[in-house]
């Protein structure tokens, strides 16, 4: 992990670049100088009296796949939504990278930014084919005029093709996604958000209800993913977290706040986190 500090002089270490079948990771518009993506500093919320995030403070490095765990209402869901936009802290500043204030933006205008969200139960248009869905999500001008008179050019063909392996559906593209398994419909709305271009991809329970060969091929995905997307995986399922999270860091939250960090060993075998999440 690099060191954190405040913005405009955190994050010391540089990141490292990999090649993907789809291009390399540089993220565009956001400035990463300083080798982190995502930046957290004293987030607290509070409804009523009662706060979900209390002086929670957690930074992402560019091209990093990092897990974060914890029991029900240690803030996992309130975190991402204040990142989102969705829920505004009642102190704290959120970042990413050096200089875009997410406290000042909309919801739109932070996923235009660059940072795409995926929710526990899949959205997928079911009536549209799993072709046509990764369409739709692609990242293009969509005024009404552009719109109707909109063409596919060759290379737009070749990035949902690309995608298409990547989510392991191709063969299946001309499908209706109605008719997808539920692991394959998690795998088709992930594909729509790589469609968008994001910087940083918040996943919410991405194997939630999936069979184990859909959990272990989820697995795989994401392990493709690292590094070429900056990665956040909220999850419950500690064997596919095992799986992804490998020798990188995870998160623990407990009450609001960072419980513990460091390799799953690690926090496998810390007390606190024993006694307030995993059990003996």
């Amino acid at each position: 992990m690099s060191e954190v500090l405040k913005p405009g002089q955190r994050y010391a270490s540089e990141p490292g670049d990999a090649a993907t079948a789809y291009g390399r990771h540089k993220p565009e518009g956001v400035d990463t100088s300083h080798g982190a993506i995502l930046y957290l500093e004293d987030i607290t919320v509070s409804f009523d009296g009662f706060r979900a995030l209390n002086k929670l403070n957690l930074d992402i490095s560019v091209g990093e796949l990092r897990c974060i765990i914890g029991p029900n209402g240690a803030g996992k869901t309130t975190m991402m939504d204040v990142i989102t936009g969705k829920t505004r802290p009642t102190t704290g500043g959120a970042w990413f990278g050096q200089t875009i204030d997410l406290t000042r933006m909309t919801e739109y205008d932070i996923a235009h930014a660059g940072i795409g969200r995926k929710f526990q139960r899949p959205t997928v248009f079911e009536q549209h084919t799993v072709f046509e869905n990764l369409e739709l999500a692609m990242k293009m001008n969509k005024r009404v005029k552009p719109t109707l008179f909109f063409r596919l050019s060759s290379e737009q063909k070749g990035k949902i093709d690309e995608i298409l392996k990547l989510i392991r559906l191709n063969g299946q593209e001309h499908r209706p996604a109605g008719l997808l398994s539920h692991g394959q419909k998690q795998w088709l709305e992930i594909g729509m958000l790589l469609m968008q271009e994001p910087q940083l991809l918040l996943l919410d329970e991405p194997v939630a209800g999936m069979s184990d060969a859909e959990t272990a091929r989820t697995a795989e995905l994401l392990n493709e993913l690292r590094g070429l997307h900056s990665i956040v995986v909220v999850e419950h399922d500690m064997a596919f977290v095992e799986e992804i999270a490998q020798q990188g860091v995870v998160t623990v939250l407990h009450e609001g706040s960072v419980l513990a960090q460091g390799t799953m060993q690690q926090v496998q075998s810390d007390d606190r986190v024993i006694e307030v999440y995993l059990g003996r």
